[in-house]
């Protein structure tokens, strides 16, 4: 681990006026510790943020929710506005990490965590995500778990968050500030495909500090489900996980959200799909449909092949959940 400075602002505006490019926020340090330990991140000035008064879980005027930046993700699994508004987020957040880890990480933090790839992690190795223009070893190394959506010639890499996904299947909005100001991103542009430059994950500048998560006015409440399938169930990063949300007139889908994980750079999701399935019965044979269509430009590795096939049952099978739950 480098030598850092330290130092722990009391308000957001003194927090980004010392950002910049060799600087990086902390709160609970549950990924970035862990990189700097590797050596694979090289802050020169840790800028402390746990003092900030961004732990606020509230309701807008629209019927929304507004997640400060600093809520552990233990406390927003758990909170009661989420549990009962936006359960597939609450089920999301409860299906990552382990209890520990969940009581430390930020909600801000988890956007902002950095692939899982074993490559990436080992300083040995060259990587385009910690130096452009060295190579992506994965490629023709060993990709049981990397990318089958949206990768590129520079990098194979999935993103690892379970929350993100539900965030995305519920059109979240991400709220940022730096010294240029206060921003709102939509999540389906907070995080980046790899294209030509992988070293890049988010839209954020240097100085831009995540406050806040918007969550819009609940309405898949009644019919959502997320699906999860890893190596072991007591604590992996997915293979393969479906958000699925549908709003139902009966047995007629009115409106359906669908995003994937681990199986892109980013949380994976489609609008068109999900058009498909608007006005259309529920029925296995729609849903196999959509998973056909939400796979048809995969593009697997040699060793990764297995995941359209599982990726397209777990697309099925998190629809059909989604589908009874709340009936039952």
């Amino acid at each position: 681990m480098n030598p850092f400075s330290y130092s722990k602002p009391s308000d957001i505006s003194q927090a980004v006026n010392l950002a910049g490019p060799a600087s990086r926020f902390i709160a609970g340090g549950t990924n970035l510790l862990d990189l700097m330990k590797e050596n694979i991140a090289r802050p020169e000035h840790l800028i402390d943020i746990t003092g900030l008064p961004l732990k606020e879980v509230r309701e807008t005027a629209n019927g929304g929710l507004i997640i400060g930046a600093l809520v552990s993700n233990a406390d927003l699994a758990w909170h009661p506005l989420v549990e009962s508004r936006y359960p597939l987020l609450s089920q999301a957040v409860l299906a990552g990490a382990s209890p520990q880890l969940r009581n430390m990480a930020s909600t801000g933090g988890n956007l902002l965590q950095r692939t899982r790839c074993y490559y990436f992690y080992d300083s040995t190795v060259p990587c385009n995500k910690r130096e452009p223009g060295s190579g992506c070893p994965a490629k023709n190394g060993l990709n049981r778990i990397h990318a089958i959506l949206g990768a590129s010639n520079e990098c194979v890499a999935t993103h690892p968050s379970d929350m993100c996904v539900a965030l995305a299947a519920l059109d979240a909005v991400v709220h940022v500030e730096g010294q240029a100001g206060r921003r709102k991103i939509e999540f389906a542009d907070f995080h980046r495909l790899p294209a030509d430059s992988p070293q890049r994950d988010t839209q954020l500048a240097d100085d831009e500090l995540i406050t806040s998560i918007e969550l819009p006015a609940p309405r898949f409440q009644q019919h959502s489900h997320y699906l999860k399938i890893r190596d072991r169930a007591s604590y992996a990063f997915a293979l393969v996980s479906v958000a699925a949300a549908l709003e139902l007139d009966g047995d007629i889908i009115k409106d359906v959200r669908l995003a994937l994980g681990g199986v892109a750079h980013k949380p994976w999701r489609d609008k068109a799909v999900e058009q498909l399935l608007i006005g259309k019965p529920v029925s296995r044979e729609n849903f196999v449909a959509a998973a056909d269509a939400m796979l048809r430009d995969a593009q697997p590795l040699e060793h990764n092949a297995f995941k359209i096939k599982l990726a397209r049952r777990a697309i099925v099978r998190a629809l059909s959940d989604a589908a009874v739950r709340g009936n039952a």
